[in-house]
C-alpha cells in the first residue's frame, strides 16, 4: 500500500507558490552523505553523470586498453518498447534500475541473477502525450534517493504526459506522485530527475510548442513543492537573488526577464530545461541550462530573450539564482543550451587552481566558466567549421556574429554550420581528472533555414521555421555520411589532443575510465572503444539497435562491467522510428539521417559486456528452475 500518495492538477500546484517562487516555510535539508558516499563507490551508478560532477568517469582499470579486445556480450535485458532510449540504467548495491521510452516502463534487477525481474512499474498515461512531444518520445533516466530510515529508498521517474513519480526502491510501489506539467499546453516531461540532498529537481519540456519553462524543486519525501524559478519572466518569478551576476555586471542583473522581451512574449517563449544538471555541495550550487526561444522564427521575438539559452547557478535549497551567463543571445537557430555540465578543479592559463564548469554548447562553442561566480574562463569552436560566430569576445561574453548565415524573414540562409542540432546536443559527456580532457560525442551538420510567420495557438507547434539538413564540411555530403565526430578537448590550452569522423552523429555521449579507455555508442548500432591518448579504436561489437544513450561501468562480485542502453529513436531517429519521408519533416533531421535505415532499426534494452564475456550465469545453475 502506499504510504503517501498525491496527484494534484499542475493549476492547483501552482496556484499555491507564493509571491517569491516558494510553498510555505521549507526546512534545509541536510546535505545526502550517503548519496555521496554511493556515487564514489565503483560499484555504483546512482546518478545521471555518476556524481555531483557529472564527468561519467570511472576509477575501474579491471578492462583497460590492453585488454579491452577481450571484451564479450556477458547478458542483455529487452525493455519491450520500440522508440529511442537516451540516458543510461542506475546501478545500486546490487541492482540495476532500467528505464524506457513512453510508456516509460521502469524495471528493477538483480546482479546475481538478471534473468528474473524484480519488479516493474507500468504506469497508464494520457496517450495525448505523445502528438505534443517534440522529437520522440524518449526520457533520459532515473534518480535514485537512499531513504532516511523513515522514508525508503526511493527511485525516482518522470513520465511524458507530465508526471514526476517516487517508486519505493525495494518493491516499485507507487510512494506519491505529482503533475509538473500540462500537456495541455503542450508541456512534457523527457528529463531525467536530479537528487540533491533531500530534494528532486525536475526541469521541463516543450519550448517547441511555445512553453514557458521552468525548473522545480520538490521535497524528495513528500512530493510538495519546495520552489520554482522560471527562465522568463520577472525577477521574482525567475527567483533572481539579490547578488545576481554581482561579480559579472556586464552578464546582465535586473529586471531583464521582462525587458528583453517585446510586450508579453516572454510569457510563451520557451527556455524549458530538458538536459542534464551538476550540483557543487562545497558552494551548494546547482548549475544547468535554459533552451531555445520560442518560436525559432527570430523576426517574432526581438531583443536578447533573456533568460534563455543561459546557464545558470542556483543556491540548491532555495533556487535564487546566483549567476546566469546567456551564451546566445538572441537565438536565430535553435541552439537550445541544455547540454550537459562537467564540473573540474584545474589550473588556469595562469597557474591558478579553480573551480570550473565545461559545457559543450549546441552553437558550436564549448564554454568553460568560473563555477563559483559565473567568470567567462574559455570559450572555443568545438569544431573549426562552426561559421555562425567568427569568436566569443571574452571580456563581455557576447558571441561575434557572422551576418551571412542570420536567419531573418523573407530570406533563406544556406549552409549554416552548425545546424539546429548544434554541434552537440543531449549526449552526456565525460571527463577524465589525470588527464584534464574531456571526451565529446559531436554533431558535425550544418542546415538551410527558411522562416515564415504563425500564430501561437496552445498545445500545437510553434515554430516557424523549414530546414533541411546535411552533413558538415568535413562529411560526405553527396552520401549523407560523415555526421558526427568523438573528440578529446583540454578546456584550459583549447586544444583538441584527437579527433575522428564517425558516420552518423555520437548522440547519446561517452563513459572515460581509468583503463585509458573512452566508451560509446553510434546511432548505427555499435558500442565502441578508444584509448583515450590517441583515439585509435580498439574495439567494437554490433548491438540490436542504434544508441542514443551513453555508456556506464561497475564493479560486481569482483567482475567489471560496461553497460549501454540500446533503442534508436530520438530527433535524428524520428524519420525511422515514424516512416517519415519529407527531408524537411522532424525539424529537418529526416534528411540529414535518410541513411540510417540502411544501418539500423527499431528495438530497445540494456546489454552488458564483461571480459571474455564472465557473468553470473557461468554458474548454469542461476536462473534455473529444475536444475
Amino acid at each position: 500500500m502506499n504510504r503517501f500518495l498525491t496527484s494534484l492538477p499542475i493549476v492547483a500546484l501552482t496556484a499555491t507558490i507564493t509571491a517569491g517562487g516558494q510553498i510555505g516555510a521549507v526546512t534545509p535539508a541536510l546535505a545526502n552523505e550517503k548519496l555521496v558516499q554511493l556515487s564514489e563507490s565503483e560499484q555504483n551508478w546512482v546518478m545521471p553523470g555518476k556524481n555531483y560532477n557529472s564527468d561519467n568517469f570511472s576509477k575501474l582499470t579491471q578492462i583497460n586498453s590492453d585488454n579491452v579486445k577481450q571484451l564479450r556480450a556477458a547478458w542483455s535485458f529487452s525493455t519491450g518498447v520500440l522508440n529511442g532510449h537516451e540516458g543510461a540504467p542506475l546501478v545500486v548495491d546490487g541492482k540495476m534500475y532500467v528505464h524506457g521510452a513512453f510508456p516509460n516502463s521502469t524495471f528493477a534487477l538483480d546482479l546475481k541473477d538478471p534473468s528474473r525481474i524484480l519488479w516493474q512499474h507500468k504506469p497508464k498515461q494520457d496517450p495525448v502525450a505523445r502528438s505534443v512531444a517534440c522529437c520522440d518520445i524518449v526520457n533520459r533516466g532515473l534518480a535514485y534517493w537512499p531513504g532516511d530510515g523513515r522514508v525508503p529508498p526511493l527511485i525516482l521517474k518522470t513520465q511524458l504526459d507530465g508526471h514526476v513519480v517516487a517508486l519505493n526502491a525495494n518493491s516499485g510501489e507507487e510512494y506519491w506522485k505529482i503533475e509538473n506539467s500540462d500537456i495541455r499546453v503542450g508541456s512534457t516531461l523527457t528529463i531525467a530527475p536530479y537528487v540533491v540532498k533531500d530534494l528532486v529537481i525536475i526541469g521541463s519540456s516543450g519550448a517547441e510548442l511555445g512553453v514557458r519553462g521552468y525548473v522545480t524543486a520538490y521535497d524528495v519525501k513528500t512530493g510538495s513543492m519546495a520552489w520554482r524559478a522560471f527562465a522568463t519572466g520577472s525577477d521574482e518569478a525567475m527567483l533572481i537573488g539579490d547578488d545576481f551576476n554581482a561579480s559579472n555586471p556586464h552578464y546582465g542583473q535586473k529586471g531583464l526577464g521582462l525587458q528583453t522581451w517585446e510586450g508579453d512574449a516572454w510569457k510563451i517563449g520557451g527556455g524549458t530545461n530538458w538536459g542534464w544538471y551538476a550540483y557543487d555541495p562545497g558552494v551548494d550550487l546547482l548549475y544547468y541550462g535554459t533552451g531555445n526561444p520560442a518560436p525559432w522564427n527570430e523576426t517574432m521575438r526581438p531583443g536578447d530573450n533573456k533568460w534563455t539559452m543561459t546557464i545558470f547557478a542556483r543556491d540548491a535549497s532555495t533556487g535564487k539564482a546566483k549567476f546566469g551567463y546567456q551564451k546566445t543571445p538572441h537565438d536565430e537557430w535553435d541552439y537550445a543550451g541544455v547540454n550537459v555540465m562537467m564540473l573540474s578543479e584545474q589550473k588556469d592559463k595562469s597557474g591558478k587552481t579553480r573551480k570550473l564548469l565545461t559545457h559543450p554548447d549546441r552553437n558550436g562553442i564549448v564554454y568553460t566558466l568560473d563555477r563559483t561566480n559565473g567568470e567567462l574562463v574559455s570559450a572555443d569552436k568545438i569544431d573549426d567549421t562552426v561559421n555562425v560566430f567568427t569568436h566569443v569576445d571574452l571580456k563581455t561574453g557576447v558571441p561575434v556574429r557572422n551576418p551571412e548565415y542570420s536567419t531573418r524573414m523573407d530570406h533563406t540562409s544556406r549552409d549554416i554550420c552548425p545546424s539546429a542540432m548544434g554541434y552537440h546536443n543531449q549526449g552526456h559527456d565525460s571527463y577524465d581528472p589525470n588527464k584534464q580532457l574531456f571526451f565529446m560525442g559531436i554533431n558535425h551538420i550544418c542546415m538551410d533555414w527558411e522562416p515564415f510567420m504563425l500564430p501561437y495557438r496552445a498545445g500545437q507547434f510553434f515554430v516557424g521555421a523549414t530546414l533541411n539538413m546535411y552533413p558538415g564540411p568535413k562529411g560526405d555530403r553527396q552520401g549523407y555520411e560523415g555526421l558526427g565526430q568523438i573528440k578529446a578537448y583540454n578546456s584550459i590550452t583549447g586544444d583538441f589532443k584527437w579527433e575522428k569522423m564517425e558516420r552518423f552523429a555520437v548522440w547519446g555521449g561517452t563513459l572515460a575510465t581509468a583503463g585509458n579507455l573512452v566508451f560509446y555508442g553510434t546511432l548505427d548500432g555499435f558500442i565502441k572503444a578508444r584509448h583515450s591518448d590517441t583515439g585509435e579504436l580498439l574495439w567494437k561489437f554490433k548491438l540490436p539497435s542504434g544508441v542514443i544513450g551513453y555508456p556506464i561501468t561497475y564493479e560486481h562480485a569482483g567482475t567489471q562491467y560496461v553497460a549501454i542502453m540500446y533503442g534508436v529513436g530520438g530527433w535524428p531517429g524520428v524519420g525511422l522510428v515514424f516512416d517519415l519521408q519529407d527531408p524537411t519533416a522532424g525539424l529537418g533531421a529526416v534528411g540529414a539521417f535518410k541513411n540510417l535505415q540502411h544501418y539500423t532499426q527499431m528495438g530497445g534494452g540494456v546489454m552488458v559486456f564483461s571480459l571474455n564475456g564472465q557473468s553470473p550465469f557461468d554458474n548454469v545453475s542461476v536462473g534455473e528452475y529444475g536444475g
